[in-house]
């Protein structure tokens, strides 16, 4: 067959091209891929903000409140009705009370609102009364309840007592026969109430007085009918005033040797220096603070809530959690290299080889620094730059410390402890080698070691 060629068709293989895109995203999912395993299967660290605190060791008491009380009593039977409020100062020839065969009268003024609602002032006063009854209520003296009651119902009808002191005031001018007017004898700060404690002092003070075994107190009101010779008002004449407590023996050595004490108010959380005085009495030891202000707050309160700050220390604040104990080699200071960025390690020849070591600590009392025991071995001798002095590592110590991260990674750093709570220490802040306001630590320092990277 003429004009027909055979033709052998041949197929190729394509080149292979490199693709750079595809070779970036691998190597980028390959580290997202190995950074998700390392977070899953890595040790996560919580962070603590370390942050200027304070803390205060202090013991909760109830105490028995003495004065300078004075009981005044009425010179004839009648309803007595005062001029000035409880717990406000007068002065002597002051217009204190007035008794009447009959029980008087007032007008209301005003409307039903302002005669019902309470002044700020009545409103704390009344919120002080039922705070101090709910803190120390003891369900085995439920007379307490009534005392409560007494009070409140005093502050209540103070509500009206400036119309009822403008319309006793126009009784005096008019010349009303039945009113007898009664000043006060000296001055000083007047109280509606009596106790039979008025008399007791620091020598006759019983441990039934201050426990408030069968205490009662009798609350004096407005237009209620009173006998002659029965008590009508009591003064307190001095800013003077004593707290009496009942201390535990290892409280009252702890105390023994101090003349004063900082005390705080549980009613107000107000704080007060007192002087303090400890006696023995039979078993019981008796504390006595004296205070010469601040009187006037607790006039009406035989009793008072009190915490002694028998500790108050103000540092960095950290948890508990986050201290570790890590043990260091001391070393001299003289065998830190010069730029004090490391040792000089002797390996028997004529010359020493450099190894960087950070200092954790130093103790400048004794010319002693701390080495990290993880990072050199023991039985290392160093050699004293420019010297031919040598010292094998071979003494530890060991320092409490918190784990620092500010750099993503655990960094060892000594605290000195100046007291301690259930859950915190306060540390001392301004060392080179501790911490500082604001660092950020290890919540907790278990099964962390120096340089490991935080997640």
């Amino acid at each position: 067959m003429s004009g027909n060629k055979m033709t052998n068709i041949e197929v190729y293989r394509k080149k292979w091209h490199f693709n750079i895109g595809i070779f970036i995203f691998g190597v980028i999912f390959i580290y997202l891929a190995a950074t998700v395993l390392l977070y899953l299967t890595g040790n996560h660290v919580s962070i603590y903000e370390v942050r200027e605190g304070s803390i205060q060791k202090d013991t909760a008491y109830t105490g028995l409140i003495l004065r300078e009380e004075t009981v005044v009593t009425a010179d004839t039977s009648g309803y007595v009705n005062y001029f000035p409020l409880e717990g406000s100062k007068v002065g002597a020839q002051t217009k204190v009370y007035c008794m009447t065969p009959d029980k008087l009268e007032f007008k209301s003024s005003g409307s039903e609102e302002d005669t019902q609602a309470l002044s700020a002032e009545e409103q704390a006063s009344v919120l002080q009364q039922t705070r101090s009854f709910s803190d120390s209520f003891d369900s085995d003296k439920f007379s307490d309840v009534y005392a409560l009651k007494d009070r409140v119902s005093t502050i209540l009808e103070s509500k009206s007592t400036q119309s009822r002191q403008a319309q006793l005031d126009q009784m005096v001018i008019d010349g009303s026969q039945q009113l007898q007017i009664y000043n006060a004898a000296t001055d000083g700060i007047i109280l509606f109430s009596t106790d039979g404690c008025e008399s007791v002092t620091m020598d006759t003070v019983t441990e039934d007085m201050i426990s408030k075994a069968d205490y009662k107190a009798s609350y004096l009101q407005n237009n209620t009918y009173v006998n002659a010779g029965d008590p009508v008002y009591k003064l307190v004449r001095s800013d003077l005033w004593h707290i009496v407590l009942l201390l535990d023996d290892e409280t009252a050595e702890e105390l023994k040797e101090n003349s004063s004490v900082s005390i705080k108010f549980s009613n107000d959380n107000q704080t007060a220096v007192a002087k303090l005085e400890i006696k023995k009495k039979g078993k019981q030891n008796y504390a006595f603070l004296t205070l010469d202000s601040s009187m006037i707050r607790y006039a009406s309160d035989r009793y008072v809530d009190i915490e002694l700050i028998l500790e108050d220390q103000s540092g960095l604040k950290i948890p508990k959690s986050s201290v570790i104990k890590k043990d260091f080699y001391t070393v001299p200071e003289d065998y830190l290299s010069k730029n004090g960025s490391g040792v000089l390690i002797d390996d028997g020849s004529d010359s020493a080889n450099f190894q960087e070591a950070e200092v954790y600590y130093r103790d400048n009392e004794n010319g002693m620094i701390y080495l990290d025991a993880d990072a050199l071995k023991e039985g290392t001798v160093l050699r004293k730059e420019d010297s031919e002095d040598t010292y094998a590592l071979k003494v530890k110590e060991t320092l409490r410390g918190v784990y620092n991260i500010n750099k993503g990674y655990a960094e060892f750093r000594q605290v000195q402890i100046l007291c301690e709570s259930d859950e915190y220490y306060i540390v001392e802040s301004g060392s080179d080698y501790s911490l500082s306001n604001y660092d950020h630590i290890a919540l907790s320092g278990e099964g962390i070691h120096e340089n490991d990277v935080v997640f």
